[in-house]
């Protein structure tokens, strides 16, 4: 997940895509970003945020029923690894663009430069794990159950994400044959590569396997799942497997030395996460242990956290109530004496028989 230097004329320049042998040709004419109030804002960035969020909402619609998970403690951890997986991303680009070309970045252009561009994926997913982990402990979330759901919101948010570099005309592949469907050329690319040449839409490819694992992993996690922590294991083989072809089609992979640092990960992820998730699949069978959000743990972590809420809400509606004007005048409050008198005259007046009696005597 990459993104380049885009002045303000840039962004406002209309721009041109086309896939020649799609649908008969097919081309398409947009800008880059658009103005508001004065700001250039790219249609890169409102992609990937968009990505977020629908993620966030799905995570959250999901969270109590299937995961056993308190969703207020879920948008705490969210919104930490969202933070976190931004930074490590930025950091993990820098890192290995100095490798490949040195005095590219100082410590202050990593977090000040980052309107110029350069966000890798597998370091924002390292990121988020690592900071949603530490938030998980302090804010007593299960930290397995939170990685599956989380999966599943990765994929969400790379499978729109992606759509950004189409937009930048970035992270394409090497040339292709002239009659290869998925063919395609742009304004952009085409100061890049030969004249004429088609190159590889990776964008598309990884857009397509996103959304692909998704679905799957969603059907699979609704009625398949036996253990915490599964989902995540093949979130990392599914995605692992599609990125290690895709990255050696890329022109602009981080290198370290000739090796392309994102294949290594993606081979390393799909090889441990097929390895672990077969060891955990007959481990967690044998042992018959049970899904976190079956577990007594996680249902007396939900009525305690609604219990707490709904004394809170008790609360503050007392609060409210005693803070109502009186009737006798602003800023007048009833004693207990007052309060008292207005029970017994509420009661209506007191007669004594005993007195009435001896009166008819």
């Amino acid at each position: 997940m990459t993104s380049v230097l885009m002045t303000a004329q840039q962004a406002l320049t209309e721009m041109e895509v086309e896939f020649p042998n799609l649908f008969g040709g097919m081309a398409i004419n947009y800008y880059r970003g658009f103005n508001l109030f004065g700001i250039n804002i790219y249609w890169y960035g409102v992609l990937i945020t968009v990505g977020v969020v629908l993620a966030y909402l799905y995570a959250i619609r999901r969270a109590e029923k299937d995961f056993g998970l308190v969703k207020e403690r879920v948008f705490d951890v969210v919104f930490a690894a969202i933070i976190g997986g931004f930074v490590c991303a930025r950091i993990y680009y820098c890192v290995f663009t100095e490798l490949k070309d040195p005095g590219s970045y100082t410590f202050a252009t990593v977090f000040t430069g980052i309107r110029d561009g350069g966000l890798a994926i597998y370091g924002g997913v390292i990121g988020a794990f690592l900071v949603g982990f530490v938030f998980c402990k302090i804010r007593k979330v299960n930290f397995f159950a939170m990685a599956d759901l989380a999966s599943l919101g990765f994929l969400i948010g790379q499978t729109i994400g992606r759509w950004g570099n189409f937009i930048n005309q970035e992270a394409y592949g090497e040339v292709c044959s002239p009659d290869w469907l998925f063919g395609m050329n742009g304004s952009k690319i085409a100061m890049e590569v030969e004249a004429g040449a088609l190159v590889h839409p990776c964008f598309l490819y990884e857009s397509a396997w996103c959304l692909a694992g998704f679905v799957l992993l969603h059907f699979y996690s609704k009625k398949l799942r036996t253990f915490d922590g599964e989902i995540t294991l093949m979130y990392a083989a599914w995605y692992g497997l599609g990125r290690f072809f895709i990255e050696g089609l890329r022109t602009d992979s981080l290198y370290a030395g000739s090796l392309r640092i994102s294949q290594i990960v993606a081979g390393a992820s799909f090889v441990v996460g097929l390895i672990l998730f077969i060891v955990f699949k007959i481990v967690t069978a044998k042992k018959e242990i049970p899904l976190y959000v079956s577990t007594d743990a996680s249902k007396e972590l939900i009525e305690s956290d609604r219990a707490a809420e709904e004394e809170k809400k008790r609360k503050k509606l007392a609060k409210k109530e005693k803070a109502a004007p009186s009737i006798l005048g602003d800023g007048v409050e009833l004693d207990d004496d007052t309060d008292a008198l207005a029970e017994e005259n509420a009661e209506g007046p007191v007669i004594n028989e005993d007195n009435n009696d001896n009166e008819e005597e």
